[in-house]
């Protein structure tokens, strides 16, 4: 084992990028506090500043599987799909069965330029925790409580609100509201055959409002819907503390671009829409279990160095005085201050945490 496989696994390393995520985030939310100045006065300043200050923020999760675990990600999808990427509005349907998925996701956001700006239609309750959901809170994402009839006119004016959003936007919805396990799936497809809707193999049954209500609300702004499906080579199932300690991943994700004016107007049909979209993805996945490919061409787009340099700049500014901190806390010889230090640093390893599990569509279909 080399000197950085063998450092890959160790605690105090999965502490100290806990500490540079924690502190770093807290000081990126304070100066996008100071940003809401600006709101009445340059509306698209303050959203053109807050893009950056959350890159700084999720390109430290990103560089975790793009330079520290060097997951590979390959796209099966068209050259003229390709040339699109980053260049428009776009709402995005992402299958919901890996711990990992978001983090997939953000890395093709990255790679495309969109990750500051990248939206997520969330659980009300994130907003109100530390780093995650007041960085949310500054980008203007759209928080619900997953209950429709209470979300109806807050969901419809998050969105509507985002219609002269300055930066390009890939704007993430889960339909199916929650991660795929077996007890969900069955529950889920009994409610499809009570109600004479598609058998899904892979698949939740879609909840429709959220996507129907986003079509809806951003027409105009959007120009396209990417239903992305994504697998994992080797029927890996990959998990956030994997890409902790280093352990590389090989992820598939097959994109197909549908333009808007694809998708019907009216509910009932958009939402017809996306049940048979879901038949589709499906089949997608029966393919990839078979034949271990996706259709299409094979992309990989090259990884960019600013994950990596941000990180190594946020660590730098961090962790020089803490290890300076740190010499004259063990110096001191005070077993309470040495105590005291070693709980505090423990403590904030805990606050890395994935909202992937919180990102959901309204209950109601």
């Amino acid at each position: 084992m080399g000197l950085l496989a063998w450092l890959k696994t160790q605690f105090v390393v999965h502490v100290l990028i806990g500490f540079v995520f924690v502190v770093s985030g807290l000081i990126i939310n304070f100066i996008q506090l100071c940003t809401l100045v600006l709101w009445p006065v340059n509306k698209q300043l303050y959203r053109r500043l807050n893009c950056r200050l959350a890159y700084s923020l999720w390109s430290q999760l990103v560089m975790l599987l793009e330079w520290w675990s060097c997951t590979d990600c390959t796209l099966f999808t068209d050259q003229a799909t390709m040339e699109r990427f980053g260049k428009e509005h776009v709402v995005i349907i992402l299958n919901h069965n890996y711990e990992i998925d978001f983090l997939c996701g953000w890395t093709m956001c990255e790679r495309f330029g969109v990750l500051g700006s990248s939206k997520v239609l969330a659980k009300r309750e994130l907003l109100y925790v530390p780093l995650i959901g007041w960085t949310w809170y500054f980008l203007e994402i759209v928080f619900c409580k997953r209950k429709w009839e209470e979300d109806r006119d807050l969901v419809i004016g998050g969105l509507r609100r985002l219609a002269d959003y300055p930066e390009y936007m890939w704007f993430l919805l889960y339909c199916e509201g929650t991660r795929f396990t077996e007890k969900k799936h069955r529950v889920s497809m009994e409610v499809a055959v009570s109600k004479g809707l598609p058998v899904l193999k892979y698949h939740l049954l879609p909840r429709t409002k959220g996507f129907t209500t986003a079509v809806q609300c951003l027409r105009g702004t959007v120009a396209a819907v990417y239903d992305v499906t994504l697998n994992f080579r080797g029927n890996k199932n990959p998990s956030l503390l994997g890409i902790l300690y280093g352990k590389k991943y090989e992820a598939d994700m097959c994109v197909r671009r549908f333009p808007l004016e694809e998708i019907p107007l009216d509910e009932k049909g958009a939402a017809q829409w996306l049940h048979k979209l879901y038949q589709e993805k499906d089949a997608l996945q029966e393919m990839y279990n078979q034949e271990g490919v996706f259709p299409g061409e094979q992309f990989k787009p090259a990884r960019r160095p600013w994950t990596l340099l941000n990180f190594l700049f946020w660590a730098t500014v961090l962790l020089s005085p803490l290890f300076s901190f740190a010499l004259g806390v063990f110096a001191s010889g005070s077993p309470l201050l040495i105590l005291t230090f070693l709980g505090f640093v423990g403590a904030g390893s805990h606050f890395l945490v994935t909202p992937s599990d919180d990102v959901h569509l309204p209950r109601t279909s």
